[in-house]
């Protein structure tokens, strides 16, 4: 199996789940606007394309799609990571959409939607990496940093499933955004970013070798949108989410951005 077909297994694995059949008659939401609020900075979930400077990517695909078979009007807007949660927590956006990992915690704030997508997370680093092959070995060298920004599965794996349960050891660097991890493990300062095989793959298609994947997968997350509590908007695209995976549209969207496509080309 080539490297980009078993990224690929663990993101399909929850898209070939067995359903009834999708809903023929979805919702009709009657026209109206929802405001959808991403960071851009996830490829291929979600990004700027350098070319085109177009924000695009399967979550993107995804939403305009949910959106058509709702009867809505999607407005994005930005926003970064780190105040996502909080702000659709605060009504201040309709929905969130970022590879946001479900979680109980998370749960507290906002409503998830269905999964939408399975994934592992795995090691991202430089091209010419040979000083550890996997979780274990980089555990042991003690002069390894790893990039992260704080709040995120990545931080958390790295702290409790690589180094020593320590929130504060010095061996993370923290940073404000996904894509300023990956810059400054391509620059050196950092030796390891650890990321879902979405993110990790849309990466090393586009480094031209600068970038590669060393170890096995580190334990899987599902992925959901977000809303603010009590939100109308999930029973709706759980539905819609329900009727993409049942008529193959996932599948599709799967192979289109992780088969298919190769950034910046």
């Amino acid at each position: 199996m080539s490297s980009r077909r078993s990224f690929l297994a663990g993101l399909t694995a929850l898209a070939l789940m067995p359903f009834a059949a999708a809903a023929a008659d979805l919702p009709d939401l009657g026209g109206r606007t929802v405001v959808v609020v991403t960071e851009n900075a996830y490829p291929p979930l979600q990004f700027v394309d350098p070319k085109s400077g177009e924000a695009k990517g399967w979550e993107y695909d995804a939403m305009n799609e949910i959106a058509k078979r709702l009867n809505v009007k999607v407005e994005y807007q930005n926003t970064s990571w780190d105040a996502m949660i909080q702000a659709v927590s605060d009504d201040q956006y309709n929905i969130g959409m970022t590879g946001i990992t479900i979680k109980d915690e998370r749960k507290e704030k906002v409503d998830f939607s269905d999964p939408y997508m399975r994934s592992e997370q795995f090691m991202l680093v430089r091209g010419d990496e040979s000083r550890f092959t996997d979780a274990k070995s980089f555990g042991e060298f003690k002069d390894g940093l790893i990039g992260a920004q704080p709040g995120t599965s990545p931080f958390y794996t790295a702290v409790y499933n690589i180094l020593d349960g320590n929130e504060q050891n010095p061996r993370i660097k923290l940073f404000e955004t996904f894509g300023a991890t990956v810059q400054a493990l391509k620059a050196g300062d950092v030796d390891v970013v650890l990321t879902d095989s979405v993110a990790a793959q849309g990466y090393v298609d586009a480094s031209n070798g600068g970038l590669k994947v060393v170890g096995g997968p580190l334990g899987s997350e599902d992925f959901g949108f977000i809303f603010p509590k009590g939100s109308d908007l999930v029973a709706p695209v759980n539905a819609a989410i329900a009727a993409l995976k049942a008529d193959g549209t996932i599948d599709a969207l799967n192979k289109k951005w992780f088969l298919d496509y190769k950034m910046g080309e």
